[in-house]
């Protein structure tokens, strides 16, 4: 759908004043939005008749910072000149195929021996002063630095 320039007169109200010289009109900005929104294209497929893609997009990006888009389509629906449906798309895991590597499944591999820890090995916390009657140091700590003063037992 593009607007005509009566009807973009009805809604020229919202837009900002020029400063400076643009390349396109407000008017022919406000059609290659239009489109992209209709037909769903990317900004880089923008048919040539309505501009260079980048500058068209770049305007179309400040309009939506600075809230213009928001007045344009709000007049656009209160004059009647065009009718908005907005629809949502939702997606769920049984449409999408996922890679195994993507699932988080563990690999299958055989497990080495020497990986099992024994009762013999030391356990891997960060802090952990007393274990079973024998002093852990935690190996994130050089062998000669101080360590905390034992409590007294009375």
């Amino acid at each position: 759908m593009e607007l005509t320039s009566s009807q973009y007169e009805r809604i020229a109200h919202c837009f900002p004043k020029a400063r400076g010289t643009l390349r396109y009109a407000n008017l022919d900005v406000l059609n290659a939005i239009l489109y992209v929104a209709e037909n769903g294209a990317k900004w880089r497929k923008l048919p040539s008749q309505y501009g260079h893609w980048h500058t068209i997009y770049t305007r179309m990006r400040g309009w939506a910072k600075a809230g213009v888009l928001a007045r344009v389509f709000e007049a656009l629906q209160q004059e009647q000149i065009i009718k908005l449906k907005i629809t949502a798309g939702s997606l769920d895991s049984t449409s999408i195929k996922v890679h195994p590597d993507g699932t988080g499944a563990l690999k299958k591999t055989v497990r080495n021996p020497s990986d099992a820890h024994g009762e013999d090995s030391r356990p891997r916390f960060i802090w952990l002063p007393v274990m079973s009657g024998q002093r852990y140091v935690s190996p994130s700590q050089p062998d000669n630095a101080p360590t905390a003063p034992k409590a007294a037992n009375f």
